[in-house]
């Protein structure tokens, strides 16, 4: 059974307090998923403040950073006070293990 990365990081924000929601969906039409704003996979909540996590895989990190550091609508969401984290998981020594960075 293949591990969801997205379930990974939901799991772990949880575990550190958050309230978490899956923001991210799959649009049968097109046949791919939709992120919030172009790339925001899960919306965290603490009561202070609202940020927008993009998961995806350890390998693929600086890809995913550099997409969404171009994108007008992130912009606009860090302007209004929103903050954005990136996610990147992999496999070692057969665990999980998280590389999580602001952006």
């Amino acid at each position: 059974m293949k591990t969801s990365l997205s379930v990974l990081s939901k799991k772990y924000l949880e575990k550190e307090g958050y309230v978490v929601e899956k923001v991210e969906y799959f649009n049968f039409f097109a046949k791919r998923r939709i992120d919030l704003l172009g790339v925001g996979d899960l919306l965290i909540l603490d009561g202070k403040e609202n940020t927008m996590v993009q998961v995806t895989s350890r390998g693929n990190l600086s890809t995913r950073i550099a997409k969404a550091k171009e994108s007008d609508k992130l912009k606009l969401w860090l302007k209004a006070g929103g903050k954005m984290k990136f996610h990147g998981w992999d496999k070692y020594k057969g665990r999980w293990r998280l590389k999580e960075v602001w952006g």
